[in-house]
């Protein structure tokens, strides 16, 4: 499985178009990066593509209204995320203006969510005398 590395100037668009929100935390997955809310991502930046998780009613009218595609490997994109339009990449500020729209969006509804737990960690096997 390909796994493509966003560039430096993808990396800042996508700090553009993630909300300055308290609670919102950008970090780095996979050479890529992640915006977090609670624990959960609602956005993610996967080569030069921004993918968003939205609500069913969100993701359906964004899907059906624009040319989005598949978020995250192609053998295995993410389920629940829509991948914006790789054009908005291309057509400058008005775009990034769409982009953070939908970032938006995808904010109010996994902000909406219940918090991830973090997860506990893993017991260490007992040390064995020598």
């Amino acid at each position: 499985m390909e796994m493509p590395k966003a560039t430096e100037e993808e990396k800042e668009r996508f700090r553009r178009v993630v909300p300055d929100h308290p609670g919102v935390v950008v970090k780095p997955m996979f050479g890529n990066l992640g915006a977090f809310v609670n624990g959960n991502m609602f956005a993610g930046l996967f080569g030069s593509t921004i993918g968003v998780k939205l609500s069913r009613e969100d993701k359906e009218l964004l899907e059906s209204s624009e040319r989005t595609v598949p978020f995250g490997p192609a053998e295995r994109p993410m389920g629940g995320y829509t991948g914006l339009p790789e054009v908005w990449n291309e057509e400058g500020d008005g775009d990034d203006t769409r982009a953070r729209a939908w970032a938006e969006k995808a904010l109010a509804y996994v902000g909406s969510l219940p918090a991830k737990e973090p997860k506990a960690p893993k017991a260490r096997a007992p040390r064995r005398a020598r």
